[in-house]
């Protein structure tokens, strides 16, 4: 299946820049940067000197997640920091590799908030900020907020254009979330625009997807099912008259070069490098652009582990 027929994604800032490339896989990792197949709380250890290291190392970006409450039944707290407050973190300890939120949960945040923090990531950072919106999945953490779970989509699409406008001078938009009248909203985006790339479904038509977002993160699959999302894929966004636009997913590995096939875990492999390197090349095939480690399950040294994927698997797979 031939990838995509033009010479680049749109321009958007550095980050983006770096991590999407038609015809090309790039690879990043997901915070926590550590192993914690049984317990639903990591422990954060070591968790800035890590960040640092895959920095050092060339990995394109690193994802974090919106995780504003603990809910039991979901069996993972994330990263445990509020996003925003984190990725200013990021921003400070780290020179080049992108900055990631890997979804924020548009419904549960007013958008002037999420504009506000998400701009001022992208410039404080020089640019590597990558927006992931969500509309949520998690129906406990809406009571709590007092946000009703069903109005979900709705409220997401009313977002995620509220985020869209306060990156212009002076915006004029009228929405449920407010219509700001003689203020402007500072500071603006690094760049173009802020980087916006959808989540899933988010409660949207595929044809509203394929219309509106910088791309499209979705979740792992068996290859042949993944090469036919795809193909739709592709035909929606050129039916809505746009460029190619990038995909990326998570893939939770275990690494473990013992291991003479890859056995299946929760959203990934337990596998070796070779076949780690296998995998990551046929999704490049199909016209991935983009894979997020996941090291959760991952039972050796995590520093150790990062090390070898440097090593052995990135030259294979090197961001610009």
């Amino acid at each position: 299946m031939p990838l995509d027929a033009s010479d680049g994604f749109s321009s958007l800032n550095p980050g983006y820049n770096a991590t999407f490339r038609p015809r090309h896989l790039t690879l990043g990792v997901v915070v926590p940067l550590e192993s914690y197949p049984h317990a639903d709380v990591p422990n954060m250890h070591a968790h800035l000197e890590r960040l640092r290291r895959v920095d050092e190392l060339g990995f394109a970006a690193v994802w974090l997640r919106d995780v504003p409450f603990h809910v039991p039944s979901f069996g993972d707290a994330g990263q445990l920091f509020d996003p925003f407050v984190y990725l200013g973190m990021a921003a400070a300890q780290t020179q080049r590799i992108a900055l990631g939120v890997a979804s924020v949960v548009l419904p549960l945040r007013h958008p002037a908030h999420v504009a506000k923090a998400a701009a001022s990531v992208d410039v404080l950072s020089g640019g590597r900020l990558l927006l992931g919106v969500a509309s949520g999945d998690r129906p406990q953490e809406f009571p709590a907020l007092s946000v009703p779970f069903a109005q979900r989509g709705a409220r997401f699409r009313e977002s995620f254009s509220y985020i869209r406008h306060m990156g212009e001078s002076w915006p004029r938009v009228s929405s449920p979330y407010g219509a700001p009248v003689d203020v402007d909203l500072l500071p603006k985006p690094y760049a173009s625009r802020l980087p916006m790339l959808l989540t899933g479904g988010s409660q949207q038509s595929p044809e509203w997807i394929a219309a509106h977002g910088d791309g499209w993160m979705i979740y792992p699959r068996d290859l042949a099912t993944q090469n036919s999302i795809l193909d739709g894929w592709r035909r929606r966004v050129h039916d809505a008259g746009r460029p190619p636009q990038p995909v990326m997913q998570p893939l939770y590995v275990d690494l473990d070069d013992t291991c003479r096939r890859p056995r299946p875990l929760h959203l990934g492999f337990r596998l070796g490098v070779a076949d780690l390197i296998a995998h990551l090349r046929a999704l490049q095939d199909i016209g991935v652009h983009h894979v997020a480690l996941n090291l959760r399950f991952n039972r050796a040294d995590v520093e150790d582990t990062l090390e070898t994927l440097a090593r052995e698997v990135l030259p294979h797979f090197p961001s610009a």
